[in-house]
Formats: C-alpha cells, structure tokens, sequence
C-alpha cells in the first residue's frame, strides 16, 4: 500500500504557521525540504525602541538615495538569497512571491543612483510584522531600508515586530529576546488588531523618520 504523499507548503498554510508563531525555512539554497521552526527565544523590535546611530542619521540627512515600498520585491528576495549560504531555497522564494501577489509580503527598498543596493521582506499578519530577511550592498543601505521599515509600521499602527533570531546586528538596533510564552501573548494580541502597511505619509522624509525614531545613539 503507498503512503500518502506530505501536502504541499501553499501561501495559506504560510500564514497559518505565522499565526501559530512558527515560520519555514530550508537547510540550504540547494535542500528541497522545508522545516518548521519554532524558537524558544525570539528577537523582537519594540516599535519605539529602533536605536540609530549618529553615522546612520548623518547617512539619512545626507540623502543621495531613494526609498521605495513594494517596487521590487523578487529583487530584494533575490538579493537576500545572494549569499555563500542561504535557508532560501526555490520553493520558498516562490511561496514569498506568491504572497506578495497576494498583499501579505512587502518589500523596502533602497536606491541609489536608480540601482537596488539594500532591502527588507516580511510577512504582514492583523498588526504584526514578519522580517526575514535584508540585505546591503553600499554601507547602512539595509540600515536605511530598517528605518524606513519601522517608521512606516509604526504610523500603521503595528504592534508586533519579529525578527525571528536575535543577532548581535539587531541588538545594536534595539531589538530584544523574548521567551517563546511572552511572544505568543504578544502575537495574539497584535493578530487581534489590524496594521495597515499602506499607511498616509509614508514613505516619509528623513528628518520626519528621524524624529519619530529619537533613539539616536
């Protein structure tokens, strides 16, 4: 008698992981398996608590780049993927495009000189954030798309930033490790409420951003 076969990884079943506070990822960019993780500990941003520094506010008032939600979203995949070693593996990036199709995934982008060279991709459940992934390629550029990021989360009135891991990087931008009980209570609060990612007024000018994020270090 054959065994039925595993169901398929759809974008429904995505998010109905994200909700139950777990979220996929495969061994390598070549692995076709996708797992489930679950953490004990999560790293999570308090929406008032991004930390900037004064190289990267310097960077901000300087200008000489663009800013941009949504424009290019399999490129910010694309360039988040392009490392030595990656969880980002063809299916997964397929499920992530197909999100985007469908108004869950989103993109922040940076420019410069009309060249993608930074970004950040997450996942938007009722009023929590998802980041997976970001990527740099000129100095503070993925800094620049962070602080974009929480800006326009925070005029949308999001309540839940998940980072998934805690990295020493993160930690330098003010987000913190919570334990796996603290997260879930967080979550189902914040997927009781409603974000809006298309919120008025973003993206913002910098001195606005760099106002409403006052944590300058």
């Amino acid at each position: 008698m054959s065994s039925r076969p595993e169901p398929r990884l759809t974008p429904e079943l995505l998010l109905h992981g994200y909700a139950q506070g777990v979220f996929p990822m495969a061994e390598s960019r070549d692995d076709p398996e996708i797992f489930w993780v679950d953490p004990r500990h999560r790293g999570v941003l308090p929406l008032d608590g991004l930390r900037i520094s004064r190289s990267l506010a310097r960077r901000m008032r300087r200008g000489g780049f663009e800013i941009a939600v949504n424009r290019d979203f399999t490129g910010v995949l694309s360039g988040c993927a392009d490392r030595s070693e990656t969880w980002i593996n063809a299916e997964i990036f397929d499920l992530y495009t197909a999100l985007h199709r469908m108004g869950f995934a989103h993109s922040v982008e940076v420019r410069h000189d009309g060249q993608l060279t930074g970004g950040i991709y997450g996942v938007t459940l009722g009023a929590a954030f998802f980041g997976e992934s970001m990527f740099s390629r000129r100095t503070d550029a993925s800094k620049l798309a962070m602080a974009w990021l929480v800006d326009r989360l925070r005029l949308g009135g999001f309540a839940l930033f998940d980072a998934q891991f805690l990295t020493p990087h993160l930690a330098s931008l003010g987000f913190e490790e919570v334990p796996r009980a603290r997260y879930r209570t967080a979550l189902t609060a914040a997927l009781e409420r409603r974000g809006d990612f298309d919120a008025p007024g973003a993206p913002a000018p910098a001195q606005e951003v760099l106002q409403r994020n006052a944590q300058t270090s």
